[in-house]
C-alpha cells in the first residue's frame, strides 16, 4: 500500500518524532497549514491503511509509526525500479548516475559503498 503525497508528509512527521499529538503534527507542518480536521482525516486513513497506530488519551491520540521508514523507502524503490527500470538495478543505477549530476566525490563514494557490498558478499 503507497501513502499520498500529503499523508507521506504527516508520516515523516511521525517518524521523526517517533510519537505525537495532533498538536504537535499541526506545529511540525510548514505554512500554510491544513485544517486540523485535513489532518485527522489523513491521520485516519493512515491508520486504516496500517502505517500508524495509536494510544488514546482521555480525548487526545498519540501517533506513533507501525511502518519503518527503510521498510517504507525500500518498498518504494523497488517498486520504481519494477516499474520504471524493467526490474534492472543497474538500468536504474546507470539512470540515477547519469541524471543526477553526482559530483567526483560523490561518485567515489558510491563506488566505495559498492566495493563495501561486494567484500561482504564474498565473505
Amino acid at each position: 500500500m503507497k501513502l499520498t503525497k500529503s499523508e507521506e508528509q504527516l508520516m515523516n512527521i511521525i517518524w521523526e518524532k517517533e510519537k505525537a499529538f495532533m498538536k504537535d503534527i499541526l506545529e511540525a507542518i510548514p505554512e500554510p497549514k491544513p485544517a486540523a480536521t485535513t489532518v485527522a482525516t489523513l491521520l485516519k486513513r493512515m491508520v486504516d491503511k496500517g502505517f500508524v497506530g495509536f494510544n488514546t488519551y482521555g480525548n487526545s491520540r498519540e501517533y506513533y509509526p507501525l511502518v519503518q521508514k527503510s521498510d517504507y523507502f525500500s518498498k518504494h524503490i523497488k517498486g520504481l525500479i519494477k516499474s520504471y527500470f524493467g526490474n534492472s538495478v543497474s538500468q536504474f543505477a546507470s539512470f540515477f548516475t547519469a541524471e543526477a549530476n553526482l559530483s567526483k566525490d560523490e561518485l567515489e563514494e558510491l563506488k566505495r559503498i559498492v566495493d563495501e557490498q561486494l567484500k561482504d558478499k564474498k565473505q
